[in-house]
């Protein structure tokens, strides 16, 4: 497999010189600074390229090029956005960036109600727990109709969540939730969020769906001129939030749309730790059946915690070997469908992969660290995931 890195470029408090050392060979990135359905310049792409191989790296995936709110909704804006969409692909291409991982989940990326939750051996981890979420969503963003998407048990574990929380702790949640991917919606209030709520309105999750199929039956035809690979990423966590429908939520999700625009550039990211929340989800299951289209691994490890909602887990983000996926397991299985691929012939039977997420442990506790990607946590998850690939090879 293809050791990767997450890095969000020039402000990231992990540099591009620090790499080397933790032992990856390729990063993955984006171009951050341009929003959701604007184009990004072969130039620009081309500048950031030079930046990483000037560290002696390489330009593995593109995570994410996202999909504007009006694609997902098929809103006015979406046949600009969509050509928009089209144009960067071809940039990309163009400076040889064959992989780019995207996901379709309504407004929010991936939400947590605590970004740092103390851990018994020291240091922190992300944190979602359901009552708190459902205390934001009933009490504090205040949705229409939220009440009904928690049984009662929810409604008392939400009363007293919120009765703990000062002014100042409801602002800090109100933020945990809101920002999801670092850097991605720092500027929004909960007037943002609810307007946005109202574009679903009547969006239901059959409609998700065809919309993201409409999506994809016109960017995977160019994906494949472009000889590159669309990689969806799973919904995080896998459950319906604040109402809205969720449809890369599990293997069957990605068996529906891999068969519905069944060409080569349609993939799938296998994100061990989003999909593993729920605990009906068998990782080498997913590799078994949806192999050849897998184009990118996030292998981390999420532990499931007690929920008052049987249907919706809470979890935090464990080590990478200690939680519900069986990461040994999978890996064999990934390993098996790269030999598969190599007995065929495949330009593309390395499949990339990066150490997602992680705890932060020792210097990452006073050092500056984007929530989610700390240096030291990552890197140990590197390496525990290096080991099992050696001792399986």
């Amino acid at each position: 497999m293809i050791e990767c890195w997450r890095w969000f470029g020039p402000d990231d408090p992990t540099q591009l010189s620090d790499l080397p050392q933790v032992g990856a060979t390729g990063v993955v990135t984006a171009l951050h600074q341009f929003a959701p359905g604007e184009i990004w310049p072969r130039k620009a792409v081309a500048e950031r390229k030079t930046l990483i191989e000037a560290a002696g790296l390489r330009w593995e995936v593109v995570e994410s090029l996202p999909v504007s709110e009006a694609i997902k909704t098929q809103g006015p804006d979406m046949a600009a956005h969509l050509d928009a969409y089209k144009e960067s692909l071809a940039a990309l291409a163009a400076e040889g960036i064959e992989t780019v991982c995207y996901n379709f989940m309504p407004i929010l990326d991936w939400t947590r109600t605590e970004m740092r939750a103390p851990q018994a051996h020291g240091g922190t981890a992300m944190l979602f727990d359901l009552p708190t979420f459902a205390a934001f969503d009933m009490h504090i963003l205040g949705r229409a109709n939220a009440r009904d998407d928690y049984p009662e048990d929810v409604h008392e574990a939400a009363t007293e969540v919120l009765a703990s929380l000062d002014e100042n702790a409801r602002a800090r949640l109100t933020r945990t939730i809101i920002a999801g991917l670092p850097g991605a919606n720092d500027g929004w209030t909960l007037d943002d969020v609810r307007a946005r709520l109202s574009t679903y309105d009547g969006i239901t999750a059959d409609r998700l769906r065809q919309n993201l199929i409409d999506f994809l039956s016109e960017v995977a035809p160019v994906a494949d001129r472009l000889g590159m690979r669309l990689c969806c990423h799973p919904d995080d966590p896998p459950f319906s939030l604040l109402g809205l429908p969720r449809v890369m939520s599990t293997t069957d999700d990605y068996a529906r749309i891999i068969e519905a625009v069944d060409t080569p550039a349609n993939g799938a990211t296998l994100c061990t730790g989003s999909m593993g929340v729920d605990p009906g989800f068998d990782a080498s299951d997913f590799v078994r059946r949806l192999g050849p289209r897998i184009h990118f691994a996030h292998l981390r490890n999420t532990k499931r915690l007690p929920s008052p909602d049987p249907s919706r887990a809470s979890f935090f983000e464990a080590p990478h070997l200690q939680g519900d996926t069986d990461m040994v397991a999978t890996l064999r299985a990934l390993m098996a469908e790269e030999a598969r691929r190599r007995a065929e012939g495949r330009d593309d039977h390395a499949i990339p992969m990066r150490p997602d997420h992680g705890q932060e442990l020792l210097m990452d506790r006073t050092r500056d660290s984007l929530p989610g990607y700390p240096l030291i946590g990552r890197m140990r998850g590197l390496a525990e995931l290096r080991g099992i690939m050696a001792a399986l090879a």
